[in-house]
């Protein structure tokens, strides 16, 4: 294995580093560092800076307008884009739908789709969980019946977030109900536009609007909307949701998180001393950075393979699973450093426009919404323990 980067990569590096300390919007670096929650013009102002400097879609090949970088440059962009603290894009485009079309999608499909992906002038959601069916997507009810040249679409898309943003979604519907049931759902793009498609929200533990229930009832969609054949939708649900779980690592935001816990031990005082002088507290954080290390090696280890030509195998949900782990014991101790200073929690909605000073550490107010929000991290992308079972049946053939 070797973990060591290149003249030129070390030269990207530095090029990487310098764009995100002087490409962040001052209103914008504003809002992050007191934990406001952003709204869509935020992303589109952060994602448009992106696309002019040609740096929107690091994964994509530039034949479609990507970036055409190697794993390991993809690697040290989305590690400063943590450092960094900048958004991160929003994937339901950039990291889901746009890398399966312009794999399994007709050049019509690639015309018309991937350039309002790149400047996002196009917003996508994903309609891949229903009731009763999240984790276990073949169990799918939504229902895509032929007529003519299009589909009607009926049922009920959950937990489909940032839905009430979006101008298209991408849906798995059922186009059959023969053989196995991973074998008759289809991968269908639909315009949000369309008659009989209701979006309600559901306001999540945090009290943010994330994540949306959406309804389709008799919903006319073209058949020329279809990527991929009819009944082979699995095999793009399961290129998209590779793509989705080694996303989630994230090692940059959580070494950022790391050093903001360090300073905020400094900064507050627990029995008439600084929170980082008690030795229960130092020894969590302590431990928490050593768990960060090991993700660290593990995907750089996932990394050197990648660049040796190695397919993936159980990588993206080994990431899946201890990144979103991690993330959750980050907020943690984050919500356990700040103590009595975590307990004004503001609606965040009502907050906006207010010139108030922060109760306490800058961003503190925030800390309580991530924490709780960081719930759901386990769950979405697949919920760790179906990982782990992915995990059980590749290593034991079982």
């Amino acid at each position: 294995m070797d973990l060591s980067f290149t003249k030129q990569d070390r030269a990207f590096h530095e090029d990487v580093k310098d764009f995100f300390a002087h490409a962040i919007p001052k209103e914008l670096r504003e809002k992050l560092d007191h934990g406001t929650t952003l709204l869509k013009s935020d992303y589109v102002i952060w994602q448009k800076i992106l696309f002019d400097k040609g740096w929107i879609a690091p994964n994509w090949p530039t034949e479609v307008g990507g970036c055409g970088w190697n794993a390991t440059q993809q690697y040290i962009f989305n590690l400063e884009l943590g450092l960094s603290g900048a958004p991160k894009p929003i994937p339901f485009g950039l990291n889901m739908v746009g890398p399966v079309i312009y794999t399994f999608g007709t050049e019509d499909q690639k015309s018309r789709h991937l350039p309002s992906i790149l400047n996002s002038n196009i917003w996508w959601a994903q309609g891949y969980s229903e009731p009763g069916a999240g984790s276990d997507l073949a169990s799918l009810r939504m229902t895509a019946v032929r007529d003519g040249d299009t589909y009607i679409l009926n049922g009920t898309k959950l937990w489909t977030t940032m839905a009430h943003w979006a101008d298209w979604i991408f849906c798995l519907a059922r186009t059959s109900k023969e053989d196995k049931p991973q074998k008759g759902i289809s991968f269908i793009l639909v315009d949000m536009r369309t008659p009989g498609i209701q979006i309600d929200p559901v306001i999540t533990i945090d009290g943010e609007h994330h994540v949306n229930q959406v309804t389709f009832e008799d919903v006319r969609v073209p058949v020329e909307n279809r990527v991929g054949e009819e009944g082979k939708g699995w095999t793009c649900a399961k290129f998209l949701l590779a793509n989705e779980r080694q996303a989630i690592t994230d090692l940059g935001a959580k070494k950022r998180m790391i050093k903001r816990l360090r300073k905020l031990a400094h900064d507050v005082t627990a029995n008439g001393r600084p929170l980082a002088q008690d030795p229960d507290f130092a020894q969590k954080i302590a431990d928490l950075d050593i768990q960060i290390s090991g993700l660290e090696y593990t995907e750089l280890r996932f990394l050197d393979a990648q660049m040796r030509g190695e397919e993936r195998g159980i990588e993206p949900s080994i990431l899946k699973v201890r990144g979103t782990e991690l993330q959750q014991a980050l907020s943690e101790l984050y919500v356990e450093a700040l103590g009595y200073y975590a307990l004004p929690y503001p609606d965040r909605k009502e907050d906006r426009g207010r010139n108030e000073p922060d109760i306490g550490p800058m961003g503190a107010a925030a800390g309580m919404g991530h924490f709780l929000y960081s719930r759901a991290a386990t769950i979405y992308g697949g919920t760790n323990e179906v990982q782990r079972n992915i995990m059980a049946k590749l290593l034991l053939r079982a």
